[in-house]
């Protein structure tokens, strides 16, 4: 019986040929590969590591249609009111430059702003218009903050409080023609200060194009000036990823008087306000 088996067993690896001789291989590379995967240890998945978020950039272009209210003195000479509005500014404008830069790098933000603008006026002052005042001013502003982004809970919100320094230059002549007098009193002074300034920044998307931004600080406290303040509120749209515009309003308050000395005093009180109109790149 067994040599019958035998037989049996024999013609049918010689009927089927290849195709068993490759079966019997597949099933023995099927279970060496079993083998070898319950020989080894499950692999270790290793967490994805995080990967800060880069920088963004934005650089800004603006004009600012500014108003003036305020008093401008120099040395011994009474303080000069000037009261300029929009119109005024611009007819009385000699040149100007504004522009600003934002840099954000996960909570952390960057924000610098620059100012430079000249302007001249001439204006009747005293009782009834006693004498004839003529007043340059050059006005320089550089601030400069660091913000830390706070949770919203909102995805469409970014609110950031900010701390920083803003440097004012400011450059004054005033010449006053007395009425009844054949003569021009005239004198000039110039004066620096920085104010440390404490303020918030905030950035609300309406939608995938349309959004607000905000910023405002107050500071002074008598280190540089008085008081100072800032303040904008804007509504923007994106063009495209990288140019976006705005409309916005602005407002800055400073009130500075130098300590007396034998020369006088240089005081500084005034509120430049008024609408923007910028343009912005993103990078």
């Amino acid at each position: 019986m067994n040599g019958n088996v035998s037989g049996i067993l024999a013609r049918f690896i010689m009927r089927s040929g290849l195709s068993a001789a490759l079966a019997l291989a597949a099933l023995a590379g099927a279970a060496h590969a079993a083998d070898l995967a319950a020989s080894k240890a499950p692999a270790m998945v290793e967490p994805a590591a995080s990967v800060p978020p880069g920088w963004q950039f934005q650089a800004t272009l603006y004009g600012w249609l500014t108003a003036i209210d305020g008093d401008v003195g120099v040395r011994r000479l009474p303080a000069v009111p000037v009261n300029a509005s929009i119109s005024d500014v611009l007819g009385d404008l000699d040149g100007a430059f504004m522009g600003s830069f934002m840099a954000r790098n996960g909570q952390w933000l960057l924000l610098a702003d620059v100012v430079v603008a000249r302007l001249s006026e001439g204006k009747h002052v005293g009782t009834f218009g006693g004498a004839e005042a003529d007043v340059d001013l050059t006005q320089t502003i550089v601030t400069g903050a660091v913000g830390y982004m706070l949770p919203t809970g909102r995805n469409d919100l970014d609110f950031a409080l900010t701390a920083g320094l803003r440097y004012m230059r400011l450059s004054a002549d005033v010449s006053l023609v007395p009425t009844f007098l054949p003569a021009t009193i005239s004198d000039s002074q110039a004066k620096s200060w920085i104010d440390p300034t404490l303020g918030f920044f905030a950035h609300w998307a309406l939608d995938e194009k349309w959004f607000v931004n905000a910023t405002m600080d107050i500071g002074g406290f008598d280190v540089g000036s008085k008081l100072s303040s800032s303040g904008y509120v804007g509504l923007g749209y994106l063009w495209t990823k990288s140019l976006s515009t705005a409309v916005g309003y602005r407002y800055l308050y400073e009130d500075y008087e130098g300590a007396g000395n034998q020369s006088g005093t240089f005081r500084f009180n005034t509120v430049m306000h008024g609408p923007t109109l910028s343009v912005a790149w993103h990078f």
